[in-house]
């Protein structure tokens, strides 16, 4: 459990440092009259538009959010992993175990996830001129409003790219414990390096595979997508398909990877922060330890 809570101070303190880059993926997405460009040039054009505080916009919902869908996921991950792990457990067993714990984290999640998502969104300047602007006055506010002027369905806006997206962490979990498995044979012990380089490449792989459901989940959650079509609760195949083959239609197929290059960005400097987070942690933690002992002595 020590291990999970530094991973999860790792992540918020990634998230917080690199929430620009968030910010710059999900303009992308939604403002599909956007022109997609470097990373750099999008970040620069919010910040001279909008002002540089308009890149860290929604930070306190995103990050209220990540913390919910942490605990959830790792509780219920690790619960079944006290049940369901032998001795003798197969990559199949870790998918199972991570698509059960996502699908649990996005039924009690999603509501906060659609929520931070139009705060995020809220007073950007948008190149398409459909898009209109929200006014929500904060969490407990947008939830309010949602709620009375969209229905509580709304709220779980986007579950169905969400559900199959779950195999997101699935994929990469699946990956992160073959590969482990595998550098660990013969009971070789796996240096701190190789673990950060393993987590990395999977979630590398499974973003990359993934992101044109995320690019959907996003519309939807932003509540702007145009459909006699309605979610709902789980969300619809209908919206889902007729979102990525409208993208396909209007910018081509990399118009579903628009923004592609921030999250891996993001991703690959969250992983090494988090791993330099987590061994700084270790280190000072082993050292109180041993400071404890002596004064015990």
């Amino acid at each position: 459990m020590k291990h999970w809570f530094m991973q999860w101070q790792g992540s918020v303190t990634a998230m917080t440092v690199f929430f620009p880059l968030d910010t710059a993926r999900i303009r992308l997405q939604v403002d599909e009259n956007r022109k997609s460009q470097s990373t750099p040039i999008i970040l620069a054009e919010i910040a001279k538009e909008e002002g540089v505080l308009s890149l860290y916009r929604g930070w306190f919902p995103v990050i209220s959010s990540l913390c919910c869908s942490n605990f959830v996921y790792f509780y219920t991950f690790n619960t079944l992993k006290r049940v369901m792990v032998t001795d003798r457990s197969r990559p199949s067993t870790d998918l199972l175990m991570g698509f059960i714990s996502g699908a649990v984290n996005v039924l009690l999640t999603t509501p906060m996830w659609v929520v931070n998502t139009r705060l995020k969104l809220q007073g950007a300047k948008f190149r398409n001129e459909e898009l209109h602007q929200t006014h929500y006055k904060g969490i407990v506010d947008a939830f309010s409003q949602i709620i009375a002027h969209e229905g509580v369905g709304t709220l779980w806006n986007g579950t169905l790219p969400s559900l199959v997206l779950v195999f997101n962490p699935a994929v990469q979990f699946m990956f992160y414990e073959a590969m482990k498995r595998k550098a660990g044979r013969g009971g070789r012990k796996i240096s701190s390096f190789e673990i950060f380089l393993i987590g990395a490449i999977a979630k590398a792989i499974a973003t990359t595979a993934t992101y044109p459901l995320q690019t959907v989940q996003a519309i939807l959650r932003f509540g702007q997508y145009k459909s006699d079509d309605k979610g709902g609760l789980v969300g619809s195949l209908r919206n889902v398909v007729s979102l990525l083959m409208d993208r396909i239609k209007r910018h081509g197929l990399l118009g579903l990877y628009k923004g592609l290059e921030a999250k891996l960005l993001q991703t690959v400097l969250t992983a090494a922060l988090m791993f330099v987070v987590y061994e700084k942690i270790t280190a000072a933690t082993f050292r109180l330890m041993g400071l404890q002992r002596k004064l015990k002595h």
